[in-house]
């Protein structure tokens, strides 16, 4: 009777040793699970996740972890020390544009729920998206341009009695809403492409600069907009002024120079958000990094910079190193990085490669505490987008009806949102040219290094912590996240 008893309690855990294994080893789009409950720290061994250029492996959990030994060899190393640390962490994601809601909206329910859970959720087979930035009225990747008071020609709105958001309810607020279900706290940056043309010097959604003596009437329009999307249960925690203010050429766009931005921020947004008791973040600039005079500029004014929580960056031009100017001229002040496309149809060794080094580790290397890849989704033409708005910006994903192809974007935010959550700090890690790389704490604890082999061939490195080291090894193109 024993023996029998014995066989069949042998056989049970034998059963659920089997079905843990399996449910372990489940995969979706290409990523493994991770348990909810995974332990990390050296003693546990380090947890490796992999994107090589060849696709074999897409953001792919590795059977093996890396163990931490006092074994030397000649390896190239990187040293990671957690004693030393930098700027905290907001967070990693996309730019939701309108044309993103549009297409995840018109998903049916079940597939919608599954792809936003799988980007915004943080537990299993989700990639954690923690950082949003979307549009205050269109951007160049809605279907038509608007804003949220539009006008007859020759119409104006002082008091903006006509003032609605009513348009952002079709696709925007819902799915905003069902995102904030997943992540309660998910962050949120809001920029405007353009004020309401009756505000503008050219009547045009197109260029153009806002009328000065419209400051005061558009300081209320952020401020409607701040009040009335906290009305449909969604805050606001920063804005920028104005996309892209040295480029009036998209659609919608406006040109606003440096000097403008500073009057507008000190005598006009600024006074308006601390009367009305926004605690909206004021963020200056948003455009490339070629210009860094830009921001400092805005910032060496005391009276405007009271109000100015940093600068916000692109890098369709300049030098991703111009942050750490912004940084180092006022290093009082927070620097965001928030858009970078990638053009259709897309290169995936190149885009994987580019974007990794120089913006995931590039940006917080150079201070930022933001990484977010332009645009979240498109359908499989690159539409919508406005008349003269892109029409090459490949989505971190395509949807295609109910259908999602996940693209270059969608895995180099994956190697840091998943894991380098809100609340990180960016921690001391040697600069090594063939292995760029950057590491963080986690508020967890945990330790993350991210390093992408910039070379041709192959690496073996060691990661060296405590005085030990662990040893991995890297093929050429391909991105490693690495946990502990």
């Amino acid at each position: 009777m024993k023996r029998k008893l014995l066989t069949l309690l042998t056989t049970a855990l034998t059963f659920f040793l089997f079905m843990h294994e399996g449910n372990c080893q489940k995969k979706k789009s290409g990523m493994a699970a991770v348990a909810s409950k995974t332990k990390y720290g050296e003693a546990n061994g380090v947890s490796v996740w992999l994107t090589n250029a060849d696709k074999s492996a897409l953001f792919q959990q590795q059977k093996d972890k890396l163990r931490f030994s006092s074994v030397k060899n000649q390896n190239q190393a990187i040293e990671v020390n957690d004693k030393q640390s930098f700027q905290p962490i907001d967070g990693f994601g996309y730019c939701l544009t309108g044309g993103s809601a549009t297409l995840i909206h018109q998903m049916n329910a079940e597939s919608r729920k599954a792809l936003l859970k799988e980007l915004f959720a943080t537990d299993a087979d989700n990639i954690g998206v923690s950082y949003l930035r979307i549009s205050i009225g269109a951007s160049d990747l809605d279907d038509h341009v608007f804003s949220y008071d539009d006008l007859k020609p020759g119409e104006k709105d002082e008091r903006l009695e006509k003032f609605s958001i009513d348009y952002e309810k079709k696709d925007l607020i819902p799915v905003l809403k069902e995102i904030i279900k997943i992540l309660p706290k998910i962050k949120i940056l809001g920029s405007p492409w353009s004020p309401p043309t009756w505000m503008k010097t050219n009547d045009s959604s197109k260029g153009g600069s806002l009328k000065p003596e419209y400051y005061n009437v558009y300081a209320n329009y952020f401020v409607k907009y701040i009040r009335a999307m906290k009305a449909e249960g969604i805050n606001i925690g920063a804005i920028t002024i104005q996309n892209e203010p040295l480029h009036p050429g998209n659609n919608p766009s406006m040109l606003m120079l440096a000097p403008d931005q500073e009057k507008f921020i000190k005598n006009n947004l600024g006074p308006a958000f601390k009367a009305a008791n926004i605690a909206t973040k004021i963020i200056i600039y948003d455009h490339n990094a070629d210009r860094p005079d830009y921001p400092i500029s805005i910032l060496n004014d005391p009276e405007a910079k009271k109000y100015i929580d940093g600068s916000a960056f692109h890098l369709y031009a300049g030098p991703i190193e111009a942050l750490t100017e912004v940084h180092n001229a006022h290093p009082d002040k927070n620097v965001y990085f928030t858009e970078q496309w990638i053009g259709a149809p897309g290169n995936f060794p190149e885009d994987l490669k580019w974007h990794v080094k120089t913006l995931v580790i590039g940006a917080t290397r150079n201070w930022a505490r933001t990484v977010l890849e332009w645009n979240l989704a498109a359908d499989p033409n690159q539409n919508p987008h406005t008349p003269g708005g892109c029409d090459r910006c490949l989505g971190a994903i395509t949807i295609d009806g109910n259908k999602v192809i996940r693209n270059p974007a969608y895995y180099i935010i994956a190697h840091a949102s998943k894991f380098v959550r809100p609340g990180s700090v960016r921690i001391f890690s040697n600069v090594n040219t063939l292995l760029p790389n950057v590491a963080f704490k986690t508020p967890a604890g945990n330790k993350v290094v991210i390093v992408q082999n910039d070379g041709t061939s192959k690496q073996a490195f060691n990661i060296l912590y405590k005085g030990k080291s662990a040893t991995a090894i890297l093929p050429a193109g391909a991105v490693g996240t690495y946990v502990w």
